[in-house]
């Protein structure tokens, strides 16, 4: 493990209490943990994004301040739903985003989970996909939001201004940040896929497949698939893959307090989601002894290079920097850990 960093869900409630925010402070205390990470020597801060619900929804006013207001730590989203966006103008957010941030972003985008709103995206005006469940929609979005950040001219230009046969690309441009791009994948054929496109793997808590096999070992598969189809698609950059895990290290009894209600997130489970009969990964809660030895043996994680943890946001920045300082203190150096002290890195090696 390279690096690790926090994976916030953005919940927020209506400010009845300390641990119910409203969205005005759920998102400055989101600023005030990525800072504390930060110092902390955390690798990255991520966000989920969703729409029609009371979490974070459009991400990048929250990454910018994140950015402008801290030194080394990546800044980025697990993940962005491409059904819900305009390719060019999300394109026009990244490279700002990107330039601010000193090249420490970590885009991570998908075609999204389900979400309250039924074909929500219709409703931002995204019509005419031929899939229930709108990925020809995502996918052919992805296609041009790649070619507009690589710094393809995807528009013509006014002839009085330019002259005639003139194109125009998308400003600003940041070079080289398609590198810094992410797809999240819940299945081997999406990782294969996602390997012969040439952009970084990000794997969630949730999977869409379920073979008889734990939780890691298909994660691991659909990691080992992706690196394959990078290698048979010549591409020549290192590519990174990361893995996010719900891991609660137990100290005191606070923090055994926070844990206790895991219950059934003990061990893995199989349900359905949005169609698909798929795998959801389990809680890891303990001791830092019997942590590192459970995520050693968690064979996703030694797969990846990145290992984003999920962190109850909601509970404030006191509790979600201590589980951060415990994990970075106790647990992470036993399994190849550093504390960051120049920032992201490019990229990681590939076997």
């Amino acid at each position: 493990m390279k690096s690790f960093g926090f994976l916030s869900f953005g919940h927020y409630g209506r400010g009845t209490g300390p641990y119910d925010p409203d969205a005005a402070r759920a998102l400055r205390e989101a600023i005030e943990i990525a800072q504390g990470a930060d110092e902390l020597g955390v690798n990255g801060a991520y966000f989920r994004v969703h729409h029609f619900a009371r979490q974070a929804a459009s991400p990048m006013p929250l990454l910018s301040a994140i950015a402008a207001t801290t030194k080394r730590i990546e800044v980025g989203t697990g993940v962005i739903d491409m059904r819900y966006e305009n390719p060019l103008y999300l394109a026009e957010e990244a490279g700002a985003l990107d330039l601010i941030a000193d090249n420490r972003i970590a885009l991570g985008i998908s075609r999204g989970s389900p979400e309250p709103a039924l074909r929500g995206y219709q409703a931002f005006g995204y019509t005419g996909s031929s899939d229930p469940r709108g990925a020809d929609l995502a996918r052919d979005k992805f296609d041009l939001f790649l070619r507009a950040i690589g710094g393809e001219r995807v528009a013509e230009a006014d002839p009085e201004q330019f002259g005639p046969g003139q194109r125009l690309r998308i400003e600003p441009h940041s070079p080289g940040l398609t590198d810094r791009i992410w797809w999240g994948s819940g299945t081997a054929a999406t990782a294969e896929w996602v390997g012969r496109l040439g952009v970084n793997l990000m794997s969630s808590t949730l999977l869409t497949e379920a073979n008889g096999g734990s939780f890691a070992e298909i994660q691991a598969a659909q990691i080992r698939a992706y690196r394959q189809a990078w290698k048979e698609a010549g591409h020549t950059r290192t590519p990174r893959v990361s893995v996010s895990r719900s891991i609660f290290p137990v100290l005191s009894k606070e923090d055994l307090w926070f844990a206790a209600p895991m219950g059934d997130q003990s061990r893995d489970q199989i349900g359905m989601i949005d169609g698909f009969v798929s795998t959801f990964g389990k809680t890891y809660s303990g001791d830092p002894d019997t942590l590192i030895a459970e995520l050693k043996a968690d064979v996703a994680i030694q797969e990846a290079d990145t290992l984003m943890l999920t962190i109850p946001s909601q509970l404030g920045p006191e509790v979600n920097l201590r589980l951060l300082e415990n994990f970075a203190t106790h647990i992470a150096p036993a399994l190849g850990w550093q504390p960051n002290t120049e920032g992201p890195t490019t990229g990681y090696p590939i076997d």
